[in-house]
């Protein structure tokens, strides 16, 4: 019989709604020093085992179709079938994003749910690494990650945190290559630009500017982040301003470390790098047209000795929350290839999930190279929510990454009876 007859068969014979009510009771009770509620834990925790009981005998692959039944809705079971038919093998790394994808703070109260990270623990137990990749700071990473996953999973050695959207890389348990600071391969002349725009950002800003925004603790990124709630409108402000800010800061450095002095006053340098970074994203574009700040020349005028240095260096928008100056050349793909690396994943198909352009670098590299599948919560950005739906179409609600982890589940369940 088809698996696809099987399934369906599954889910139409047997009470998998109450199953799965039953799994997620057993799976993530929370513990309790009580006679009575470890009573009522083992009584639901024997009645699951007797559902599962009753698929084991009914089909032959009866273990694996009990699993997927226990942990999936019918249609992330079938998602699961499609996905096995296609790619033929099964997820072997999961690369994660954090914030507003494994957690959200208009759903999750900014806490990864204790759902999503149960379904985590199981793959580290099935021997899946996990790869986390995000823009925060290393120690912010390291401090939920333990909390959220346990000391034990952080530092098994499976688990690796590319932070600052690939700066840097931390694989604890692998000796000399535990922590890699990516950013000391760079040329010393975009260090220097950097190094310009950090000393400067702050001291040189604005007095509103700097009563209205902080720096985040990056080791190389320099992201100016708002002293408001992110998302307010007075987080809009103050960061549509940052971002002005922040690249006519960074037109200055690359000039005096190149040592361009071709304009004959300062307002040329400036029109030069906002024209270059509008025309690179339409988003920025979008605010130096709000803020009064759109240049007369165009993305060709710039100069080419310019131009060259800013093809190297990213400006990213983040609306409500962050202005970022970032290496092009130091992104998510750099620091999960080399995550990959240390963890020894030769031959990897991950299931990458993110919500940002960042994270679409991510995507789209696992896609040239038949290295894995995507998924996107459904308030992610544009071009990755085009990206995720072109390709496999695993979108998921604010808040519920889980669904899209217990469809990977299932297909990996499905893959092992090949």
């Amino acid at each position: 019989m088809e698996r696809y007859d099987l399934v369906y068969q599954l889910y139409d014979e047997f009470d998998t709604k109450t199953l799965r009510e039953y799994q997620e009771f057993v799976d993530v009770f929370p513990p309790v020093d009580s006679r009575v509620a470890l009573e009522h834990w083992q009584e639901a925790s024997d009645e699951l085992e007797a559902r599962k009981d009753d698929i084991r005998t009914a089909f032959a692959a009866g273990e694996t179709f009990a699993e997927i039944a226990s942990r999936t809705t019918r249609d992330q079971a079938f998602t699961a079938l499609d996905l096995e038919a296609k790619y033929g093998r099964p997820v072997n790394v999961l690369v994660l994003d954090v914030d507003e994808t494994l957690r959200s703070a208009g759903s999750t109260d900014n806490e990864i749910p204790r759902d999503t990270l149960h379904v985590l623990t199981e793959f580290h137990e099935a021997g899946i690494p996990i790869v986390i990749c995000t823009g925060q700071t290393l120690e912010n990473v390291k401090g939920f990650a333990i909390q959220g996953l346990g000391s034990e999973i952080v530092h098994s050695g499976e688990l690796s945190i590319v932070y600052e959207s690939g700066n840097g890389v931390f694989t604890p348990g692998h000796g000399a290559d535990t922590k890699q600071l990516l950013y000391n391969d760079l040329d010393d002349s975009i260090r220097d630009i950097f190094d310009h725009v950090r000393a400067r950002v702050l001291t040189e800003a604005p007095a509103h500017l700097r009563r209205g925004c902080h720096l985040q603790g990056n080791e190389f990124n320099v992201t100016m982040k708002p002293n408001y709630e992110t998302g307010s409108s007075q987080a809009r402000e103050v960061i549509d301003d940052a971002l002005v800010y922040m690249i006519d800061l960074l037109g200055s450095a690359v000039a005096d470390v190149i040592a361009w002095s071709e304009p004959s006053d300062s307002s040329e340098l400036v029109a030069y790098t906002r024209a270059f970074y509008a025309g690179e994203d339409p988003e920025i574009r979008g605010v130096l047209e709000q803020e009064g700040a759109y240049p007369d020349v165009d993305r060709d005028g710039v100069p080419e000795p310019l131009a060259a240095v800013f093809e190297r260096i990213d400006v990213a928008y983040y609306e409500a929350d962050a202005a970022e100056v970032s290496s092009l050349e130091l992104n998510k793909v750099a620091g999960v290839k080399r995550a990959l690396e240390v963890l020894g994943v030769e031959d990897p198909f991950a299931l990458v999930m993110g919500d940002s352009k960042t994270d679409l670098r991510v995507m789209e590299w696992v896609a040239e190279n038949d290295a894995g599948i995507a998924a996107a919560p459904e308030h992610a950005s544009s071009d990755t929510l085009d990206h995720v739906i072109r390709s496999d179409e695993l979108i998921f609600a604010q808040g519920k990454s889980v669904d899209v982890l217990r469809t990977v589940y299932a297909l990996n369940q499905l893959a092992r009876l090949n």
